[in-house]
Order: structure tokens, then sequence, then C-alpha cells
């Protein structure tokens, strides 16, 4: 029998792997959908569905291996950053999907509810008063008019597989939908800055890297006490804090 790997897990899911397929289990059934409904509609790749029995997802392992991940060091290279803001750019130039996906959030939401958190972040002491201060300033600028693309929603660099420099798959498509593309490009080079210029090379177009900037500090003052609460150490090198701190 092969043997039995957590890959991630909390209280809201976890995903695990047995020899070369991957079980996404998962209580909320219409995320699971959304990941199915995406993965049918992106024009890139991704894994292959294996099976769907709620609440678990059975897909196929991709080839290759992952850019790296938050708080640990770039696995590709230049043109493997570049081969991905290419295929980034084919998701986001596709017909748009019929969801409104997590990078869709309306900015008027998003800015209430980064209010709030900001609110938490100093009154609980996770963070300090200046540290969050500076970054919901830096924050501001995300938070206007945008057109909508096909977004994958969550872009972390532990997403996205290649082999050599050639782009193999892209996982974990829960949160994909109608939504900002800069939300994608800055999700996907979160802590690793020296590549964005890398990627958006193969993206081809111009960026307003004071959004990206801005998407930074706002995905992590966002994410910082939902990580905590989960299990997970935003305030490892390289992590989410450190990536706040880089704004100051």
């Amino acid at each position: 029998m092969d043997e039995v790997k957590v890959v991630v897990a909390h209280s809201e899911r976890a995903t695990l792997r047995v020899g070369d397929m991957f079980l996404k289990v998962d209580a909320d059934q219409a995320r699971i959908d959304a990941e199915v409904e995406a993965m049918s509609l992106a024009p890139v790749p991704t894994p292959e569905i294996l099976w769907h029995k709620p609440p678990v997802l059975a897909i196929a392992a991709l080839p290759g291996a992952t850019l790296g991940r938050l708080g640990g060091p770039s696995t590709g290279s230049s043109t493997a950053w570049a081969a991905a803001g290419a295929a980034i750019r084919k998701l986001h130039d596709a017909p748009l999907p019929p969801r409104h996906g997590r990078a869709g959030r309306s900015s008027g939401a998003l800015a209430a509810e980064l209010d709030a958190e900001c609110e938490l972040l100093v009154a609980n002491g996770v963070l300090p008063a200046d540290l969050v201060t500076r970054n919901r300033q830096v924050a501001e600028a995300a938070l206007r008019p945008w057109t909508a693309a096909f977004t994958h929603g969550d872009l972390q660099i532990a997403h996205v597989f290649v082999d050599g420099d050639e782009v193999t798959g892209i996982i974990d498509w829960s949160e994909a939908g109608q939504g900002d593309a800069l939300y994608d490009l800055a999700t996907f080079t979160l802590g690793h800055e020296e590549h964005l210029h890398d990627v958006i090379d193969g993206y081809g177009t111009d960026v307003d890297l004071d959004v990206i900037h801005a998407w930074w500090s706002l995905r992590s003052l966002l994410a910082v006490r939902w990580l905590i609460e989960h299990g997970f150490d935003p305030s490892a090198p390289g992590c989410e804090i450190d990536v706040l701190r880089s704004r100051m």
C-alpha cells in the first residue's frame, strides 16, 4: 500500500497524497464544485480529475515540481518564472467563468473587511500599530476599479508546477472565478519580489507595481490572524509578517 502523506490540513479542508493521486477533502461542497468547474474551463494545464465523490475530490499528480513556497527559496529559473507569467496571462485573457472568485470581492467589501481586521490585529496585540497603519495605507491602492478577468484566486507559487522551464499544471482552483487580474500576480509573487519582473516579462503587458505592492500588504494583513488560528506561522522568515515589514 502506498504511504499516505498529509500535504496540508486544517479545520476547513485537508489534502492527502497517496502515490500519484491527491485526495482533497472539503466540507464545503460549493468550493469543490467551483474547483471542478474552473478546471474544466481554464485554458492552462490542470490536474486530471480521477473521481469526485463529495466531500472528496481525487486528482492525478502533476509532473515536475513547484517553483518554491512562501518563506522558502525559489527552485525555478527566471525563464520558468516568465513561463508562469505567460500562463497566467493566458488564463486572464480567457472567457469569463460564471462565478465571482476570491479575487472578485468589491472594493467596498474589501475595505470594510480590511479595516475591521486591522483593528483586531492592533487591539489583540498581534502586530504593532505602526506596521498595521503603514500597510493599510499601502493597501489602499488595491481598492480601485478593475476589469474582470478569469482569475485563479489563490495562485501561490506552491500551486504552479514546472518541468524545466515549462509549466506543467496549476492546482487548487477552489477560489477561482471573475476577479482582479493583479490579485493573481501579487499572490504569485508574494514573498518573492526578486522574480516580479520575470513574471511581468512573461505576462507581456504593463502592470501597475503600486497595485501589486498594495495587494501584498492587503493579502498579508487579512491572512495573519487566520494563519495563526489554523496552526500556521506567518512570522516565519520570508512569510507574511516579513512581507508587511518590507513596506516600512
